[in-house]
């Protein structure tokens, strides 16, 4: 299986917003039919995965939303909230185009 992107999510809050916003990625993904795609006749995933620490933790753990970073494209973001799933899905995943407002240098 390959992965068209790799999302991986802090979920070392108090508030546990990080599993919110994996939760509302993986909704909006479905919604969006952007769960799985057909390239170039290869099956790839858009793949979502909670992880303990980014070790970002002021747009985390001390922020009032969650961090995460893209792979392969390397991009990372903080401060996300569950609102914010479906900009993320629609722009980065769908559009290869970073959600800037949320974007941050780690």
């Amino acid at each position: 299986m390959t992965y068209q992107h790799h999302l991986f999510i802090c979920t070392n809050q108090k508030s546990e917003v990080g599993k919110d916003v994996a939760k509302a990625i993986k909704k909006e993904l479905k919604k969006q039919d952007l769960k799985s795609l057909l390239l170039g006749g290869k099956k790839r995933k858009n793949r979502v995965q909670t992880v303990g620490c980014l070790d970002v933790c002021k747009h985390c753990k001390k922020g009032p939303g969650a961090a995460l970073v893209v792979y392969p494209e390397g991009i990372w973001y903080g401060d996300v909230q569950p609102k914010d799933a479906a900009d993320l899905v629609a722009q980065q995943l769908g559009n290869n185009q970073p959600v800037k407002r949320l974007q941050i240098e780690p």
